[in-house]
C-alpha cells in the first residue's frame, strides 16, 4: 500500500507512554538475545518477560494510541486500507 507522505498528531504524552514502553521492549528483547546467544538464557526466559512485563497488553495499548490517532485524521476509506494491510501482517502460529 502506497501511503501518501503525511503527517499524524498525537497527544504528546501518549507518544511518550509509547516511546517508552517500546525503548524497554527493544532493549529487553536485545539483552534476552545476548544472553541467549551468550548461552546464559533459559528456554523459559522469552516467556517470563512476555508475561512479567505484561507485553501484550502495553503492546496493544500502543496499538490502541496509533489506532484512534488513525481513525481520528483519516478518512473510513483510508483506515480501510490500512485495516486490510494490517490483515496481511505476519502472525505467530500462522502457517508460513
Amino acid at each position: 500500500m502506497d501511503t501518501p507522505r503525511r503527517e499524524l498528531r498525537l497527544p504528546l504524552d501518549e507518544a511518550v507512554e509509547v516511546l517508552c514502553d517500546l525503548n524497554e521492549f527493544v532493549v529487553s528483547l536485545d539483552r534476552i538475545g545476548s544472553r541467549r546467544a551468550g548461552g546464559d538464557a533459559e528456554d523459559t526466559t522469552v516467556g517470563r518477560f512476555v508475561a512479567e512485563w505484561d507485553l501484550a497488553r502495553r503492546l496493544a495499548r500502543a496499538r490502541g494510541v496509533l489506532s484512534k490517532a488513525l481513525d481520528d485524521q483519516l478518512t473510513a476509506a483510508e483506515n480501510a486500507r490500512i485495516d486490510e494491510r494490517c490483515e496481511q501482517g505476519r502472525f505467530f502460529g500462522d502457517p508460513s
